[in-house]
C-alpha cells in the first residue's frame, strides 16, 4: 500500500469518525428524555386492564404491545453497542493509516506539495490531527455511555439473576417498569453525601408452632408478582389484584398464619410488599429506621437507620401518642425505597439496604405530628409537605434525590396522602387539604383543577374509579367530582371518615367512619345504599381484594365484606391485637401490621 492510499484512508476514517461521533452524541440529546416503557404508558395500560380484567383479547392485545416496546428498547440499545463497536474499529484504521502514511516523514521537503500533504507533514499538525480525532472519539464513547442503561441502573445484573424491578400484578404479567431517567443537573448538588448505614442485629422472626410443615411452606426463593407500593397499593388507591385471600384467622391456634415477626420499634405506618420483600418503618426518641423483611418467612433481612443527615433536628419534634414519629408509609418502585419521619428526614435505599441519599426537608410544623405517606410514580417520589411553616408538594428522583419539582400550596395543615388516578389514560395526582382537593399533573406540577369544600382536621385520603374522584373527611362532606373537568357531581354527608380513606368501584364507593359506621354510597349519585353499625372505630382504611373488603378495627377486630351494593357481611372476627395499619396485599397474602407485631394470612394448602 503506497503513502497516497494511506493518506486516503484516513482521511474518509477521518470523516467516518467525525460523522459517527456527531450521530452518538446526538443520539444521546435525543434518548436522554425519552423512553420506549414510559411509566405513565405502562400504567395506563395496567388500568385498562384492572378495568376489563374479563376481556382476554384486550389483555393479549397489552401482551402484544408490552412485547413491541421491549423490543424496541432492546433493538436500540444492540445498535447503541454496535456503534461504538464500529466506531473503535474505524479509529484503528485511522491510526494505522496516518501511522503508515508518516513513516519516515521527518521533515518538511523542499518541494511543491498539494495543499493537503502541506497541511499533514507539519509535526505539530499531526498532533492537531491526531488530537482532535482522540477526543471526538472519547466524546462520542462518553455520551454512548451516558445512553445505557447499565449507567442509569448503577450496574448490570448478573446473568440469570433478577433486576430489582418492580414486578408486575398478577392479572398484568410480562409488563416492565420504566427504566431510570438519568439525574438531572445538580443532582450531585442536591443529593447529600451520607454516611454508610448502620446495621442493626436482626431480631428472630417469631415462630408460630404448626405454622406450615415442609410440604406446604412457600419456596423462599418465591417472589410475588402482585405489588403493593405504598399506602392501600399502587397509586394508593386502595385497590388490589391479589387473590385467594383467606377470610378467616387466627393468631392463636395460626390457622392461616403463615409467620408472624415483632418489629424493633412502633410505628403506625403500613407494610408495603414489591417482589419477595415487606418495607415498613418504625421510631422513638434513640432513632427512627427502615425495615426490610421477606415475605415468604418473615425474616428481617436489613434494617437502615435515619442519621448524619445534615439539618435533622438534635431535639425530637413533639408528637401526640396516636400519630408519633413513623406514621408516613414508605414507597418502593421495585429499584428503590423511600422513607420518611416526623423530623422532615427523608431516606432512600437501594432494594439491598444500601442508602442511596437522605435529606431533611424542614422540620414540619404540625401540632399532631407529620403523617402524610409516599408515594411513587415511576421513577419520582412524590410528598405531599402541608404543614403550618412552608406547604407544599415535592417531586424528586428516587435514585438519586435530585428535585424534579416542587409546588407551593397554600392549604392548611393536612395529614392526607396523595393518589394518583387515570383520566382518558393520563394520570392525575390527586391531593386533599384543607379546603381543596386539588388534581396535578405527576410529570410537572401543573395544577389541573381544585374543588373548594373541605374545613377541619383533614386525614383521610382521596380515591378514584372510572374517571370519577371521591374526597370526604368528618366536619365537612363526602363529594364526586368529573376529573376530566374539575365538576363537583354530587355531595353528601352521611357518614363521614375521621382518619380512614374511603374506597371505591365502578358503581359504589365504601366509608368507614371512626364511630363504627361502614357505608357504601352509590358513586353515580351519592345515594346511601347501605350501611353496618359495629360499635367499633376504624382508623384503618378498607382496601378491597378479589370483590372483597378488607377492614380493621382500632381494637384489632377484623371484617370482611363483599364489594357490593349490599354490603353482605362475610366474617368478622377479633384477632387479639390491636391494628391501626392499613393491610398489604400481594399473591395469596395478607401482610397486617398490629401495634404488637407483623403478622402474614395465607391459606394453608
Amino acid at each position: 500500500m503506497n503513502r497516497k492510499i494511506a493518506r486516503n484512508i484516513a482521511i474518509v476514517s477521518a470523516l467516518f469518525i467525525a460523522t459517527f461521533s456527531i450521530m452518538l452524541i446526538t443520539n444521546y440529546f435525543q434518548v436522554r428524555g425519552f423512553n420506549p416503557l414510559q411509566t405513565e404508558v405502562i400504567e395506563t395500560l395496567k388500568q385498562i386492564n384492572d378495568e376489563n380484567s374479563g376481556n382476554t383479547q384486550l389483555q393479549e392485545q397489552i401482551r402484544q404491545l408490552d412485547l413491541l416496546a421491549r423490543r424496541a428498547y432492546f433493538v436500540r440499545m444492540n445498535h447503541l453497542t454496535a456503534g461504538v463497536y464500529i466506531l473503535i474499529g474505524i479509529l484503528i484504521v485511522f491510526i494505522a493509516a496516518t501511522r503508515y502514511y508518516f513513516t519516515g516523514v521527518k521533515d518538511i521537503p523542499d518541494k511543491d506539495v498539494d495543499p493537503i500533504d502541506e497541511w499533514a507533514e507539519k509535526t505539530l499538525a499531526r498532533k492537531y490531527i491526531n488530537m482532535a480525532a482522540g477526543g471526538l472519539v472519547v466524546a462520542a464513547l462518553l455520551f454512548a455511555l451516558l445512553s445505557s442503561p447499565w449507567l442509569k441502573s448503577g450496574k448490570p445484573e448478573s446473568a440469570g439473576e433478577n433486576p430489582p424491578m418492580a414486578q408486575a400484578d398478577e392479572s398484568m404479567p410480562d409488563l416492565p417498569e420504566e427504566e431510570l431517567t438519568p439525574p438531572e443537573e445538580g443532582a450531585s448538588a442536591l443529593a447529600e453525601e451520607v454516611a454508610p448505614p448502620k446495621e442493626a442485629e436482626p431480631p428472630a422472626a417469631q415462630s408460630i408452632p404448626n405454622i406450615a410443615d415442609s410440604a406446604s411452606a412457600p419456596a423462599k426463593s418465591e417472589a410475588p408478582k402482585v405489588t403493593h407500593n405504598s399506602f392501600r397499593g399502587n397509586n394508593a388507591n386502595g385497590i388490589s389484584a391479589a387473590k385467594n385471600i383467606p377470610v378467616e384467622w387466627d393468631l392463636n391456634t395460626s390457622e392461616n398464619i403463615a409467620w408472624k415477626s415483632s418489629v424493633k420499634r412502633s410505628g403506625y405506618n403500613s407494610p408495603v410488599v414489591n417482589g419477595s420483600k415487606i418495607f415498613l418503618t418504625g421510631a422513638d426518641e434513640q432513632a427512627r429506621e427502615l425495615y426490610c423483611y421477606d415475605v415468604n418467612s418473615g425474616e428481617l433481612l436489613w434494617t437502615l437507620t435515619a442519621d448524619q443527615i445534615p439539618g435533622s433536628p438534635s431535639q425530637m419534634p413533639s408528637t401526640t401518642e396516636d400519630t408519633g414519629l413513623a406514621a408516613s408509609t414508605v414507597t418502593t418502585n421495585g429499584r428503590q425505597v423511600c422513607a420518611i419521619f416526623a423530623t422532615g428526614d427523608l431516606i432512600c435505599a437501594n432494594m439491598e439496604g444500601k442508602r442511596l441519599w437522605a435529606k431533611n426537608l424542614g422540620v414540619p410544623d404540625n401540632h399532631y405530628g407529620y403523617a402524610s405517606s409516599l408515594l411513587s410514580f415511576g421513577s419520582t417520589v412524590i410528598v405531599q409537605y402541608d404543614n403550618s411553616n412552608s406547604p407544599k408538594l415535592i417531586a424528586l428522583d428516587m435514585a438519586t434525590g435530585a428535585q424534579r419539582w416542587s409546588k407551593a400550596r397554600t392549604d392548611k395543615i393536612t395529614w392526607s396522602s396523595p393518589s394518583i388516578a387515570y383520566i382518558d389514560g393520563k394520570p392525575q395526582l390527586l391531593l386533599m387539604g384543607n379546603p381543596n382537593i386539588t388534581s396535578y399533573n405527576p410529570n410537572n406540577g401543573e395544577q389541573n383543577w381544585a374543588v373548594k369544600f373541605l374545613s377541619g382536621e383533614v386525614a383521610s385520603s382521596p380515591c378514584s374509579s372510572t374517571g370519577l374522584v371521591f374526597s370526604a373527611s368528618e366536619y365537612s362532606s363526602l363529594i364526586a367530582v368529573d376529573a376530566a373537568t374539575g365538576e363537583k357531581l354530587w355531595e353528601a354527608s352521611d357518614y363521614l371518615p375521621e382518619v380512614s380513606s374511603p374506597v371505591a368501584t365502578k358503581d359504589n364507593v365504601y366509608i368507614a367512619t371512626s364511630y363504627g359506621v361502614l357505608a357504601c354510597y352509590d358513586a353515580k349519585s351519592g345515594e346511601l345504599k347501605k350501611y353496618w353499625e359495629t360499635n367499633t372505630e376504624f382508623y384503618s382504611s378498607p382496601v378491597i381484594a378479589e370483590d372483597k373488603i378488607y377492614l380493621f378495627s382500632n381494637s384489632g377486630k377484623a371484617f370482611i365484606y363483599s364489594a357490593n351494593s349490599d354490603l353482605t357481611p362475610i366474617s368478622s372476627f377479633e384477632t387479639g391485637q390491636k391494628t391501626f395499619a392499613t393491610p398489604a396485599f400481594t399473591d395469596g397474602r395478607m401482610i397486617v401490621r398490629t401495634e404488637e407485631s407483623l403478622y402474614c394470612v395465607r391459606k394453608k394448602e
